[in-house]
């Protein structure tokens, strides 16, 4: 019975799940907090990644090791492999002018978007590494002079796992390397010359491995300064090439073409695996790759599951309380609307955008009501999302949906409505570990695809839709207002 690690060292923690590499069986776990912000020193997510290691019971008996990540985030590494500064994170929005000048210098307006979107399968905004590159080099010329390396996080996190072998030992994966703005997922290259555009000058930047290629293996005495418990290692697992978050989620639920999943996290993502890059000069779709050698077109938004946090926190109650006040309300919230732009926007890119409550009237001004807004608002934001990626030819079978947002008994019977389609919820998980654990068991036991580990005891929930809150949400979408400059 081999088993095998796998991590998710998201935005708010790090993950870690160890499982039967045949059967896909959860033997243990663990998990630790991550700091709070946009700007994060990676020697924090080290720690945490430890402290998982810890509480899960240590590698030694693992066979295979894999990590994903969040996405987009840059991690500048001088010549001996420090790290220059704290890391920014995906959701750190200080690079949007840095992104519209890209945009400009490629032409701007439509043949700007074009010509990003033709390169590399997406439009510049804030999140990508690239529009971060430019901010450093403009921001803090003394720090850019000192980087001879960018990486993203998991890539930071499996280097380290190797014993951080030097700069030449960094490896990605196609998932995360697709975020960059500067590796072409339909050509499988890197665009140096973009990297350039960007910073000014070219950068050592990770070898990006296909899905079943070992990224090195586990290195015992790069766990020795991390807790007690931590340890020891073997040495001989081979680490994973990683992935990115959420194609490491679509691996952890099993979803194949014909598939969109929406993931309700720290941010909000639709997504599909396809058989084909994506390539939207609009810029709602990014077209990244996958973790199986297909492709993952994918809409993010920057408010999800945060959103019902506020509003709970607004209105003084838990979640599932703010769960049963929705359900209690009628659908459509006799008119009252959320925007929930509340830290500005990425899809549409609003970067500067605030958030916005409309239609509050005496008969609207109930918690209930408000509850209700803030679930539909959050939801159809997402489902424009689903609308673009059926723009550019997603075909959608089904609908999954994860992430800590589902376990709201609110968003899983109000989804439907709002989607207008049928949607499946697997049981709660961590489907992003999974995913990572899933790719270990590939690497671990060989063949041309991944072990089948599909979750079982999915629910079905299904409604009639209700057009009415979809139409009203886009009227008041449009009228939201940016923070004043």
């Amino acid at each position: 019975m081999p088993l095998v690690a796998g991590f998710d060292s998201s935005t708010q923690s790090c993950k870690l799940v160890i499982r039967d590499a045949e059967t896909g069986a959860l033997v243990r776990e663990g998990r630790a907090r991550h700091p709070d912000g946009t700007e994060v020193d990676p020697a924090a997510w080290w720690q945490a990644l430890g402290t998982a290691v810890e509480a899960a019971g240590g590698l030694a008996d693992v066979a295979a090791v894999s990590v994903a990540g969040q996405q987009h985030g840059m991690v500048c590494l001088d010549e001996a492999g420090r790290v220059v500064r704290p890391a920014l994170l995906w959701n750190d929005t200080r690079s949007a002018g840095a992104a519209a000048e890209l945009i400009e210098e490629a032409g701007g307006g439509e043949a700007g978007r074009r010509f990003w979107a033709d390169a590399v399968g997406l439009v510049p905004v804030a999140s990508f590494t690239a529009t971060k590159l430019r901010w450093l080099a403009r921001h803090e010329p003394a720090n850019a002079d000192r980087v001879t390396a960018v990486c993203l996080p998991h890539d930071w996190l499996t280097w380290r796992l190797a014993g951080a072998p030097g700069l030449a030992a960094l490896r990605t994966d196609r998932s995360d390397a697709s975020g960059t703005g500067y590796w072409s997922p339909a050509t499988g290259r890197y665009r140096p010359d973009l990297l350039e555009r960007a910073f000014g000058r070219r950068l050592t930047v990770p070898v990006v491995l296909g899905p079943t290629e070992a990224a090195g293996t586990l290195d015992p005495a790069a766990l020795a300064g991390l807790p007690s418990g931590a340890g020891p290692a073997t040495g001989e697992a081979p680490l994973g090439p990683g992935a990115g978050d959420n194609a490491a989620a679509a691996l952890g639920v099993g979803a194949r073409p014909g598939d969109v999943v929406v993931s309700i996290g720290t941010s909000g993502t639709v997504f599909s695996v396809a058989d084909a890059p994506a390539a939207d000069p609009s810029g709602a779709v990014a077209g990244f790759a996958d973790a199986t050698g297909r492709y993952l077109p994918l809409v993010c938004t920057l408010n999800a599951a945060r959103v019902l946090d506020a509003a709970a926190g607004l209105l003084r109650v838990g979640l599932d309380e703010l769960s049963d006040l929705a359900l209690s309300a009628p659908a459509g919230a006799d008119g009252l609307v959320m925007v929930p732009y509340l830290e500005g926007e990425r899809t549409p890119d609003r970067p500067s955008a605030t958030g916005a409550v409309h239609g509050l009237t005496l008969r609207t001004s109930t918690p209930a009501h408000l509850a209700r807004a803030a679930v539909e608002g959050m939801l159809c934001a997402l489902a424009d999302g689903l609308d673009a990626l059926v723009a550019q030819g997603a075909r959608v079978d089904r609908v999954i949906l994860v992430g800590g947002g589902a376990r709201s008994a609110a968003v899983r019977r109000i989804a439907p409505q709002v989607f207008g389609r049928p949607v499946v919820v697997p049981p709660p998980g961590e489907y992003v570990a999974d995913g990572s654990a899933r790719q270990a068991a590939w690497l671990a036991l060989g063949g041309d695809a991944p072990p089948d580990w599909s979750p079982a005891g999915a629910e079905e929930h299904s409604a009639a839709p209700v057009p009415a809150v979809r139409e009203r949400y886009a009227a008041a979408r449009d009228r939201v207002l940016d923070r004043p400059a």
